[in-house]
């Protein structure tokens, strides 16, 4: 029997995962700002309260702080809390509680205690939000042993994703692209998913690899697509994952390309990409014939909406690093 393949929006099959999560386990339950009655900010929880009622999806006071250590402590008493947090910019009243409790509870216990706990952050630019809206912290995560930090690119990768941060017994903090909320894509809720942790590639090429993920996916895909207007060959990576890194799938297509551009809205500087860039060049010292480059957000404050497609990473800046890499 063939499985079924639905056409959905990337927020629309969060929801849907959400859903199944909630039908399929009584322990699971939706914490956050407005994700019940209202849906969420994005509609990314919308119908879910009416469905599952006010004791599994929870509207909670405006306390980040205050969320992710109620979600501790329902972690400690055998539940899986999925909790929102309502933007990027706002997780840091939070950071406290993640960081000190959330990723150390496992270790603390010598292994003894769980901490089921899924944060969802929408994170990124690109929608013209105010200040506190737009930010991209994963490498502040990333950076905290006991955390994994995971980023989907599209629909599919979006439902399996959250099941697979669901069923985890290690705390997760899944960056929601928004600027990828509206985008479509097909999805199979029967199919069997790859690991959560594992790069894709997404477009085979053989003069350079293009390494990403979340919303620069897309970009990356649509740099290739121009440069083979030109006759270079680009193959795009979708990490998915940021903490871990699946290494040995970027180094296997460095070795074939012997080329890599590391692409992220966040800054470059201490971003995840310098970390890439180090562990490529030391895995791949002989193969690589340019110096692996980087292409981000500037090491400064997020300006305000009118300015920040001057900020991010767009199609020219990418493009230019390509030429860059290919010129040595």
């Amino acid at each position: 029997m063939a499985a079924e393949t639905k056409t959905m929006a990337l927020a629309k099959a969060i929801n849907e995962s959400l859903r199944r999560a909630l039908e399929t386990d009584p322990k699971v339950l939706v914490m956050g700002e407005d994700v019940g009655k209202l849906g969420g900010v994005f509609r990314v929880t919308d119908g879910l309260q009416k469905d599952f009622g006010e004791s599994r999806v929870i509207d909670t006071p405006l306390a980040e702080s205050g969320i992710v250590g109620t979600a501790i402590g329902l972690a400690l008493r055998g539940y899986r809390p999925v909790v929102e947090i309502q933007f990027d910019g706002f997780v840091f009243p939070a950071y406290d509680q993640i960081v000190t409790q959330l990723a150390k509870m496992h270790a603390r216990a010598l292994g003894k205690v769980k901490m089921p706990v899924v944060i969802r952050i929408p994170y990124g630019g690109g929608i013209g939000a105010v200040e506190h809206h737009s930010e991209s912290p994963e490498s502040l995560f990333a950076h905290v042993a006991g955390l994994k930090v995971v980023s989907p690119s599209n629909a599919s990768d979006a439902y399996w994703m959250m099941q697979q941060a669901i069923q985890s017994d290690d705390p997760v903090i899944y960056f929601e692209p928004k600027r990828r909320y509206w985008d479509k894509g097909e999805v199979s809720t029967d199919a069997i998913p790859g690991p959560l942790h594992k790069a894709q590639v997404v477009r085979e090429g053989t003069d350079l690899t293009l390494a990403a993920y979340g919303p620069m996916v897309k970009l990356c895909q649509e740099v290739a697509n121009a440069a083979a207007e030109e006759g270079k060959s680009l193959e795009v990576l979708d990490l998915r994952s940021v903490s871990p890194l699946d290494f040995d799938t970027i180094q296997a297509s460095v070795e074939k390309t012997r080329r890599l551009v590391v692409v992220h809205e966040a800054p470059v500087f201490f971003g995840s990409g310098a970390e890439i860039a180090a562990r490529i060049t030391e895995r791949c010292f002989y193969h690589l014939e340019a110096p692996v480059l980087r292409v981000g957000g500037y090491h400064a404050p997020y300006p305000p909406a009118r300015l920040e497609e001057e900020y991010l990473p767009g199609l020219d800046r990418v493009l230019d690093a390509v030429d860059r890499a290919l010129a040595y």
